[in-house]
C-alpha cells in the first residue's frame, strides 16, 4: 500500500456529513459510531463525531488537491452549495491564489474549509 495522510474532520451529525459530501460524489467506506470514512475516486475524507462543535468557531480546514478543480467546483454547485461570502454550506469561486495556484473554497455545514486546489500540470 502506498503511504498517504488522510485529513481528519469533524462532524456533528453523521448522517448529514454523508448527505453533504455525497451531493457531489462521496461515499461511505466505513461507519461505526465514532468515525466515518468517505471515498470519491482517490479521495478520501475521515470524520469524527463532535456533537458540541459550534461552526462558528470552527479552525478546522483541510486541502483537497484535483486535477479538475472547475468540475469539482461545478459539482458542488450543482449539489446546490451557493457562492456567497458568509454561512454554511457555502463556495468561494475558483481563482488565481496569491501563491500562484488556481483554488476555490468550499465550507461545510459544520465550519470546515476545504481548499480545492488545481494541481500543477
Amino acid at each position: 500500500m502506498t503511504d498517504r495522510a488522510v485529513p481528519n474532520l469533524p462532524s456533528r451529525e453523521f448522517d448529514a456529513t454523508v448527505a453533504f459530501y455525497g451531493g457531489f460524489g462521496f461515499e461511505p467506506t466505513y461507519r461505526d459510531d465514532g468515525w466515518l470514512m468517505l471515498r470519491r475516486g482517490g479521495l478520501e475524507l475521515e470524520f469524527f463525531l463532535f456533537p458540541d462543535l459550534v461552526p462558528d468557531d470552527s479552525s478546522f480546514m483541510c486541502s483537497i488537491r484535483v486535477d479538475d478543480v472547475d468540475e469539482l467546483y461545478r459539482l458542488i454547485r450543482q449539489a446546490g452549495v451557493e457562492e456567497k461570502a458568509t454561512g454554511r454550506p457555502r463556495l468561494l469561486p475558483v481563482e488565481v491564489q496569491p501563491w500562484g495556484q488556481r483554488a476555490g473554497f468550499l465550507v461545510d455545514p459544520d465550519g470546515t474549509q476545504l481548499q480545492l486546489i488545481e494541481n500543477l500540470a
